[in-house]
């Protein structure tokens, strides 16, 4: 009997899962940082105007080049282990690839979850798109004032960037009442409050 196809999603997929998912589990990775460091040219934001969303980056490769993270060591990534149904594999795969196409690559991961109080390996193997920092998409860290304004100003064919980050911070803090991001929920801080000074003094400049 082959191995379940297990799908972590760590971003849109939390709010916006993949189809034909017959379980799900929350969980969180070990050894990565979730940030907004890729470039969105196709969901949220266009070719001459990227919007920012977000990538997993191993912490070592994250150290070296994050000097304006004020949260360099926030590195806990909750998510969601979503298994698929095995009949349609396939279909799923393609969905997910079309999706993701935008600068990620497929890797393997294991799941963590507390379990009766220990850290417990709930998956092995778990598939999860990974926006490597050396695909043309990565545009790395970014100062928060400069990230959010970007964010707040960015909109794609999924719509407003802002809309994604309000999505995911308010799915994130569903997860687990361990599930805390401060890189994430400073961002939408900050994108709320342009959003209260547009509503009195008009939007920023591009």
């Amino acid at each position: 009997m082959s191995a379940p196809f297990v799908v972590f999603g760590y971003g849109s997929l939390i709010f916006k899962p993949p189809p034909n998912v017959v379980a799900q589990a929350p969980g969180f990775l070990k050894g990565y940082v979730r940030r907004f460091a890729q470039k969105s040219h196709d969901h949220r934001g266009t070719p001459e105007k990227p919007g920012r969303v977000v990538t997993l980056v191993h912490k070592e490769d994250w150290d070296l080049f994050s000097n304006s993270d004020p949260f360099p060591d926030e590195d806990t990534v909750w998510g969601i282990a979503y298994t698929i149904d095995p009949e349609f594999e396939a279909d799923v795969r393609a969905y997910l690839d079309y999706r993701e196409k935008d600068g990620y690559t497929m890797e393997t991961i294991p799941i963590y979850n507390i379990v009766d109080g220990v850290e417990t390996v709930i998956f092995s193997r778990a598939f999860c798109y990974v926006g490597r920092k050396d695909n043309p998409s990565f545009i790395g860290s970014e100062p928060l004032p400069a990230l959010a304004n970007r964010i707040w100003l960015s909109v794609g064919p999924s719509g407003p960037n802002k809309e994604y980050l309000y999505n995911l911070a308010n799915a994130v803090r569903e997860l687990s009442p361990e599930s805390y991001d401060k890189h994430l929920f400073a961002l939408e801080e900050l994108v709320k409050a342009l959003d209260e000074k547009n509503r009195t003094s008009g939007p920023p400049l591009n």
